[in-house]
């Protein structure tokens, strides 16, 4: 082990774990070892290489575990304040842990007590991945040093050629007395960062031809056309190839990884990177004339933990050129989730490009919906709400996956050509069936649509039709929503719309603002709306004060995983 000087400890807060060196600047670790690195330091030394001191870090990107021990992902990429004159690690073909006799692998980490690291002995009980993610690794003998915490993170390698074949990121219970593990394998890991696919040697695949999918990805998902990954995958292999995978793609790059780990056919990667080609050259609607930028998102992402109706999964994190950067993510109480935003909010302006245009979107479950997310405070110090700071727009979670996300993309490629949108009206005292409508919607080839009234939490009943139609609303799929937080509530007995009822007066008021306004526009031109209620005299009752704009071009936001929360093994 003299030659691995690439071997890596790492401190976070008061959490202790293991990596490993990738490049001069980057070092592979578990997420659950620097969860905390939202508020603390992350500090990473090689004991090898003592002359190097403490270097500082940054978690660059992550594969998205979101918590809890059984979550995929559990990924972190920590890029270093410097680089280091440490050769990176070598990897070893993945198969390589599976022959037969299975080979010894060594793992080197960090427990109590062991500042200076210490080894491990183990083997790959078998090349079955558990649930499509985990290879179990069971003790080499008896007597040796178990996986413990301060394992977490740590290359395991062929002890023959110190080669990597994966990293441990967790191990038994210790009341069990079972000495076995888990390690994420690299071709699970290389899913989650595209780089390391080029280090991951992948048999019958030249390095070129690797090289060249990932640039072409890389483009996708930066400032490319919407591409379905799982559409791309099936043009790529064939009717007759190997079946997507349980769950799906979770990005353009997971598919393209599939085809390369996985895909016994050297054809189907030329087939994909001239099908990616094709995609990303062919002539595009051209933007028109005052167009603004693209946007550089902020995303705002809260969900229900599971662990109590009080209790939120919160993450933020800021794109960057088509790439995601994490700032933060924690369960929280919901009333503490308001004063969190804030803060991670602040810090993800420090990751976008200068002179971008931001815009922060908030992914709520369909209960949150109508939060008041625009009226927050920017700071304790600012009292200026976000939504007349920054462009601010919500949508719903399950926009932004599977087919509806598939049909939401191909209806935005339709709104480039598009110089301006029209509102279809949906009144408060609508006696049209919610069938009906999403019929009306489909047909008509709606792009925005407006409710007289807001959402109501949750339904009431089959006959609850302002919720109906919504809902409707939400999948049809319609690009655009808008409507009032407050106002009408569209009351059971509630009559035909007209000239007293809110829920019209607000609907004619819009129309005159967003009719004819181009698409991508839309969020900067209810930013001059909020910050026009914000100035009247009396701006609790101004009509445009509780606007709520539901905007998701999925462009804006490629695929990406959400960020992690705790540890299994520290």
């Amino acid at each position: 082990m003299s030659s691995a000087s690439w071997h890596a400890r790492i401190v976070c807060g008061g959490e202790v774990g293991a990596g490993f060196l990738v490049s001069e600047r980057h070092v592979l670790t578990c997420a659950h070892v620097v969860r905390g690195s939202d508020r603390a330091a992350v500090s990473v030394t090689f004991p090898h290489r003592g002359d190097l001191g403490e270097v500082s870090a940054a978690v660059e990107a992550h594969g998205g575990w979101d918590g809890s021990g059984d979550d995929p992902g559990d990924l972190a990429v920590l890029e270093l304040a410097r680089p280091v004159p440490v050769p990176p690690a070598e990897f070893a073909a993945p198969d390589d842990a599976y022959a037969e006799p299975r080979p010894r692998l060594l793992v080197y980490g960090f427990p109590k007590g062991y500042p200076e690291g210490t080894l491990a002995e183990y083997r790959a009980t078998a090349a079955q991945l558990i649930a499509d993610e985990w290879v179990q690794l069971e003790a080499w003998s008896a007597h040796g040093q178990p996986l413990a915490p301060g394992f977490s993170g740590a290359a395991v390698t062929l002890a023959d050629s110190n080669r990597v074949v994966g990293m441990v990121s967790a191990a038994a219970r210790a009341s069990t007395g079972v000495r076995n593990g888990r390690m994420l394998p690299t071709s699970v890991m290389a899913r989650y960062w595209a780089p390391l696919g080029d280090l991951v040697p992948t048999p019958g695949h030249h390095r070129a031809a690797k090289e060249r999918l990932r640039e072409l990805v890389e483009r996708a998902a930066g400032r490319g056309p919407a591409v379905d990954p799982e559409r791309l995958y099936h043009d790529a292999v064939g009717p007759f190839g190997p079946p997507v995978p349980r769950g799906g793609f979770g990005s353009l790059w997971s598919a393209a990884w599939y085809v390369l780990s996985e895909v016994d056919e050297p054809q189907a990667l030329t087939r994909l990177a001239d099908r990616l080609t094709g995609l990303l050259d062919a002539p595009r609607p051209t933007a028109p004339s005052g167009a603004p930028p693209d946007w550089s998102p902020i995303l705002v992402e809260i969900d229900h933990s599971g662990a109590g109706d009080d209790q939120l999964l919160v993450e933020v994190s800021a794109y960057r050129e088509g790439h995601r950067h994490p700032v933060g993510s924690d369960t929280l109480a919901t009333g503490s989730v308001r004063s969190y935003v804030q803060e991670r909010v602040d810090d993800a302006f420090s990751h976008l490009a200068p002179g971008t245009d931001e815009l922060l979107a908030f992914v709520l479950p369909r209960a949150l919906l109508n939060w008041p997310v625009a009226q927050w405070e920017c700071g304790a110090d600012d009292p200026t709400p976000l939504g007349c700071s920054y462009p601010l727009v919500v949508t719903e979670r399950s926009r932004r996956k599977g087919g509806l996300r598939h049909q939401l993309a191909r209806r935005w490629e339709h709104l480039d050509g598009r110089t301006a949108t029209s509102l279809h009206r949906v009144e408060c005292g609508t006696q049209e069936k919610p069938n009906k409508l999403r019929f009306r919607l489909r047909r008509e080839g709606a792009d925005l649509a407006g409710f007289g009234s807001p959402p109501r939490t949750g339904r009431t009943g089959p006959d609850s039709a302002d919720v109906t139609h919504f809902d409707v609303s939400l999948t049809a799929p319609v690009p655009v929503l808008l409507w009032p937080r407050t106002g009408c509530e569209g009351a059971e007995g509630h009559g035909p719309a007209g000239a007293d009822c809110a829920g019209s007066e607000f609907l004619d008021r819009i129309s005159a603002h967003v009719d004819g306004t181009p698409p991508a526009e839309l969020p900067r031109t209810i930013l001059a709306l909020r910050e026009s209620a914000e100035a009247a005299d009396e701006p609790d009752k101004h009509w445009a004060r509780d606007v709520q704009l539901l905007w998701d071009d999925p462009r804006c936001f490629p695929d990406a995983p959400a960020a992690h929360r705790h540890s299994p093994v520290a």
